[in-house]
């Protein structure tokens, strides 16, 4: 069963410790892809940001300052109300966003209800999938005789 959770909000991309612009975006949980968690950002071009990352970094970002090298997230205060900072490093660049945490801590509830933390594995169906990848394919059969028996004949066709 492949549910998803999603939540549409509206982020603020912090250009100045003054000013910053509303972001729509949109957060994605997908419980085939259970670890992960997904942004996308919708900037008024055709072609939207995506970025994905660890659900954990996400849950752990509410609470405590986390993450390191491209995504990190902690918890803030800006005119009295609880946020959640993000910041993005690529090599396009670097964004710092904030998320309202209310709106983000009730999407993280559905998405550890749907999956409980420590379930993960048990939903990537890793035995089905290992599975399907061995299974021997038709053109298989040609390649399980020994092509050096006693029975084929030797390099000089004897």
């Amino acid at each position: 069963m492949n549910t998803v959770v999603e939540r549409e909000l509206e982020l603020r991309l912090v250009l100045s410790p003054e000013r910053s612009i509303a972001v729509p975006a949109r957060l994605v949980y997908a419980a085939a892809d259970p670890f992960a968690v997904s942004v996308t950002f919708h900037l008024g071009s055709q072609n939207p940001v995506h970025w994905t990352f660890a659900r954990e970094l996400l849950v752990e970002g509410v609470f405590r300052p986390c993450g390191h090298g491209d995504v990190r997230i902690w918890p803030s205060k800006v005119g009295g109300r609880n946020v959640l900072l993000m910041a993005l490093s690529s090599p396009d660049g670097d964004a710092l966003l904030q998320a309202p945490s209310v709106a983000v801590s009730a999407w993280l509830d559905r998405t550890l209800t749907l999956v409980p933390p420590g379930t993960e594995h048990g939903r990537l169906e890793m035995d089905a999938g290992l599975a399907r990848l061995l299974e021997p394919a038709p053109a298989d059969d040609l390649w399980r005789g020994d092509p050096w028996s006693e029975e084929a004949p030797g390099p000089d066709g004897e």
